[in-house]
């Protein structure tokens, strides 16, 4: 019987209004399910946001977090990408994990085509926070697919 690690990998679709987060499964091959969305616009003081963030991966033993990065269609970091950068690097040093970016490119595109292939009422697919949600779940999978295929346990190093 094959013994895998114990480890958790948080994604987030960093965003300007909503935050989405995504978990991975224990042994950090499947995006296994969407978790909440925090809500920019309730956030008032410097570091809450990161504050939250930390506290979600303690309370899911996350050993590593994700960030998607967006970069613009020819390959270049724009003002957005620069935020999230700052953010990473904020989120880092706050949590002592490691935090790495991800291209995010067209993920809220195809999490809107999922939500319509799956047949949810249009009110569910406008649901606030839904589209985030399964934009960091997208975002994961696409990482942790990566890392399959380069041969990494959930653990292992860039």
């Amino acid at each position: 019987m094959a013994v895998f690690p114990m480890d958790r990998i948080l994604a987030i679709d960093y965003g300007e209004r909503r935050v989405g987060l995504a978990l991975s499964d224990e042994t950090g091959i499947v995006a296994a399910k969407p978790l909440e969305t925090i809500d920019r616009k309730d956030i008032k003081a410097p570091n809450t946001l990161e504050q939250e963030i930390g506290r979600v991966a303690d309370s899911y033993n996350v050993t590593e977090i994700v960030v998607g990065l967006p970069v613009n269609m020819d390959g270049s970091l724009g003002e957005s990408a620069q935020k999230v950068i700052q953010f990473v690097q904020s989120l880092g040093s706050l949590t002592g994990l490691p935090v790495r970016t991800w291209d995010e490119r067209l993920t809220s595109v195809v999490a809107r085509r999922v939500q319509r292939e799956l047949n949810l009422p249009r009110g569910k697919r406008r649901e606030k926070g839904r589209i985030d949600r399964t934009a960091a779940m997208l975002l994961l999978q696409n990482y942790l697919n990566f890392r399959t295929s380069r041969g990494e346990a959930a653990t292992g190093e860039d």
